[in-house]
């Protein structure tokens, strides 16, 4: 399970260091993607699947669908953790992350994201002003 958030830098050759608490699970490789929202999400290898099943369960014949799958599966790349326990962030995963030097990985249950150090902030701060009434609509949905 991965959670907690990690200020990190990208270094010139686009390289990333991946918290080494976090760095075991990922010792079969990373799936990282575009994120919903404007981060990159980073699975381990054996994980992936699992994760975006419902993706690759919708009915192409729809156009949300195969635009979804465009988004989530075109937007991917496999990779492989170096000694150092880095992986190289595409260019385009940075582009549509908007993430340039500082950046903060956060655990998220089951995958990692990595963000932008200001829009995480800022993300934090929109969550924290809402979060207590998210939680009531979702507890709602579980009764």
């Amino acid at each position: 399970m991965f959670y907690g958030e990690h200020e990190h830098t990208i270094d010139d050759k686009n390289r990333l260091t991946l918290p080494a608490r976090f760095r075991a699970a990922f010792g079969g490789g990373v799936v990282l993607a575009r994120g919903i929202e404007r981060n990159i999400d980073v699975f381990p290898r054996e994980s992936w699947d699992a994760n975006v099943s419902r993706i690759a369960e919708l009915d192409s014949l729809t156009r949300e669908a195969r635009e979804m799958k465009r988004y989530v599966f075109g937007g991917a790349t496999v990779a492989e953790l170096d000694k150092q326990g880095r992986v190289i962030v595409p260019a385009t995963l940075a582009e549509h992350s908007g993430i340039g030097r500082d950046v903060v990985v956060a655990g998220v249950h089951d995958h990692i994201e990595v963000w932008d150090r200001e829009a995480w902030a800022a993300q934090m701060t929109a969550i924290e002003g809402s979060a207590g009434d998210v939680a009531e609509r979702l507890a709602d949905r579980r009764g």
